[in-house]
């Protein structure tokens, strides 16, 4: 395989977007079932190294923000991927190690200082270019859950929203990253008792609110938002 260091030929050839090809009915409503024809799209325009991306955690209050890149081999590519919201916490775990035998994939993240200091969405696009930069060679196309692309994006590649619901390396992406944040959840919760961490993985869930309260705020809690901050200024 080509080792591709740079993907600007591709980014300067633009890439039209996949078609979306992968959903099926039940019961009258429209599913999405993950499959690997993007990634298909991508090698029929000519793409050898192709990624799925996605993050985790934007939305707590405390802890980094995860995001995984994922090359799935398309003659091992594991049953079940799914969205990892979709999967119980087992079924994940499962997939995860299934994974690590049989696909390249790099886990990055973003810390809560940099949360605070340069915006979620920005820290979860920061994630998701460390773990691309990660990976034992350069991508030359990335497929990204979501609507935006990262202005910093060091490949090709496409946004896909629901992307982890359609294609599989970015289902597996997704566990990759949901799974090793929740491990570092729970070696935090381990520091700091009393949060609920190792359960909500820093959600905003009742039992976190009461240890915020009741404990008041780590170096763990993301200041920027906004009930950490209200605790933290008493408004």
């Amino acid at each position: 395989m080509t080792n591709i260091k740079s993907c600007g030929s591709f980014l300067c050839l633009g890439f039209p977007l996949s078609p979306i090809n992968n959903r099926a009915m039940s019961g009258g409503m429209t599913v999405l079932i993950p499959d690997f024809s993007f990634e298909e799209a991508a090698f029929a325009r000519g793409a050898q190294y192709v990624v799925g991306v996605d993050e985790v955690g934007r939305g707590p209050l405390a802890g980094p923000v995860t995001a995984a890149a994922v090359r799935l081999n398309p003659s091992r590519i594991p049953a079940g991927l799914n969205d990892s919201k979709k999967l119980t916490a087992k079924r994940r775990e499962a997939l995860y190690e299934e994974l690590l035998e049989v696909a390249e994939i790099s886990v990055a993240h973003a810390s809560v200082e940099e949360i605070d200091e340069i915006n979620i969405l920005a820290a979860s696009h920061l994630a998701m270019c460390r773990a691309i930069a990660g990976l034992p060679q350069l991508p030359d196309y990335a497929l990204i859950d979501g609507n935006l692309m990262p202005k910093d994006l060091p490949c090709a590649g496409e946004p896909l929203i629901k992307g982890d619901a359609r294609s599989v390396s970015i289902s597996a992406a997704s566990i990759a990253a949901k799974v090793t944040r929740d491990r570092i959840m729970v070696d935090l919760a381990q520091q700091h008792p009393g949060y609920g961490w190792e359960t909500n993985a820093g959600y905003g869930s009742k039992g976190h609110m009461l240890g915020l309260q009741n404990l008041g705020v780590t170096p763990h809690h993301r200041r920027s938002f906004k009930p950490v901050h209200n605790i933290l200024y008493q408004e």
